[in-house]
């Protein structure tokens, strides 16, 4: 039964945390290829479907949004969103969808608002959960981001559940609640939407693999167990939380996924494993990117490396393809951005690096300050770093460190921003802001 919230009926807020088409042949997916990175051009400047974007890869190359603003400066709209959740906004057309759910993890809710007028349009409940397990203090029970295209939207909360929406009434058409694993610290990563499937990693303590989901049914296409002998390692070094993506190379589609101890590429028709690369990392964050014939992978949490591989392999390739590594201040939660010929990043503590990406090479490391958990925006000549206080630092990319902006809003964010025209959607605590 389609269970609608009240939108206008008030709740009290809740207090913060954190948690990060297919052919037979390969011309026909090529051409396919094609016809969606036409459609991905033509909608960008409207639509952000899923975490990072349309390119997955915090791009927004036709945005404009402003270069600082305040409370009283550039807000078009603040809603106040009801319960608690770190799951970034996805957009399509004039609706911003997002998730959230009770603090104690007993109600998760689908959230829909009008980017126009930042109206509540629909409020639904979509699952109950008598008995949520434990999650971390700096974590909520909606924090994976969904994944919208039209007339769908696609709501992700671990192993609380997977179900598909209809955008126009918040009817639930399907629902999977049977692809549970042990998070320990609460769910994180998030599900990706590729042609007619859906990708959902599953990196538990107790059980790790991926599935390929039909979107329109919700049926089991694929499902590929991890291939690492996990009993040798620790129940908390079993698991992961890193959102896969899907590339293109050495001729093939690619379903790229690390997860804890190794990176895995698979074959996105089959789940056939296509080769993979050991490290010693696991609970690792951010999404991976792919560039310069090189796929860049941050492999641990605690202590996180970034690592550059040639995707071109076939099995283990741990001692083959490794291009290059990088071992001190790397991001644990935040994305990297990919601009030309350089890599860009902030950690942890606050420290933002600019990394050549074909080499390695660390071109400068300045302090712009704050705990960073929300991957950066790139818009033309300007790089967008947001952190924990909600302080937004703008540089200018390039081998100079050059900020051009500070601002700052009242609320904690560790949402990852969406952009939708030349529009800023930032999610704090307990707000959605439309900055433009």
């Amino acid at each position: 039964m389609l269970n609608l919230r009240d939108p206008n009926r008030d709740r009290p807020q809740s207090s913060p945390g954190l948690r990060s088409c297919r052919g037979p042949a390969l011309v026909t997916r090529s051409l396919l290829l094609l016809s969606a990175l036409c459609v991905v051009s033509s909608l960008a400047a409207v639509n952000w479907p899923e975490l990072r974007g349309p390119l997955r890869n915090g791009h927004a190359l036709d945005a404009n949004p402003p270069l600082s603003w305040s409370e009283t400066n550039h807000i078009v709209w603040k809603t106040a969103i009801h319960d608690l959740g770190w799951s970034s906004p996805v957009v399509w057309g004039k609706q911003i969808w997002l998730t959230t759910a009770t603090t104690n993890g007993r109600e998760m809710y689908a959230v829909c608002v009008d980017a126009e007028t930042g109206r509540v349009v629909l409020d639904v409940k979509v699952f109950d959960t008598p008995e949520p397990e434990y999650i971390s203090s700096i974590n909520s029970y909606a924090s994976p981001t969904s994944a919208i295209e039209a007339d769908r939207v696609y709501v992700h909360y671990g192993t609380y559940g997977t179900a598909c929406l209809g955008t126009q009434n918040g009817k639930v058409l399907w629902s999977r609640r049977d692809l549970n694993c042990d998070h320990h610290e609460g769910p994180g990563a998030s599900l990706m939407l590729d042609g007619d499937r859906l990708y959902v990693p599953v990196d538990g303590r107790d059980v790790q693999y991926v599935v390929a989901l039909d979107k329109a049914t919700g049926r089991t296409v694929w499902k590929t167990n991890r291939s690492i002998d996990y009993s040798q390692f620790t129940s908390n070094c079993r698991k992961a939380f890193c959102t896969p993506i899907v590339i293109e190379a050495g001729g093939r589609r690619q379903l790229f996924s690390p997860g804890a101890k190794a990176m895995f590429a698979y074959d996105p028709d089959t789940g056939a494993e296509l080769w993979k690369a050991r490290y010693n990392g696991w609970s690792m964050v951010p999404r991976p990117l792919f560039g310069h014939g090189l796929l860049y992978v941050i492999t641990d949490y605690e202590r996180p490396e970034l690592w550059a591989v040639r995707p071109d392999g076939e099995g283990d390739v741990t001692d083959t393809h490794v291009a290059w590594k990088v071992v001190k201040d790397m991001p644990s939660t935040a994305s990297l951005l990919l601009i030309e010929d350089l890599l860009y990043m902030v950690n942890d503590q606050g420290f933002a690096l600019c990394v050549e990406a074909k080499t390695g090479t660390v071109v400068w490391r300045e302090r712009i300050g704050g705990k960073h958990s929300a991957s950066p925006i790139y818009t033309p000549d300007r790089i967008y770093f947001f952190n924990e206080r909600n302080r937004a630092t703008v540089i200018a990319p390039g081998r100079e460190f050059r900020v051009l902006a500070e601002s700052q809003l009242d609320d904690p964010l560790m949402a990852s921003p969406a952009v939708t025209g030349d529009a800023l959607i930032l999610r704090s605590r307990t707000h959605l802001y439309r900055i433009q």
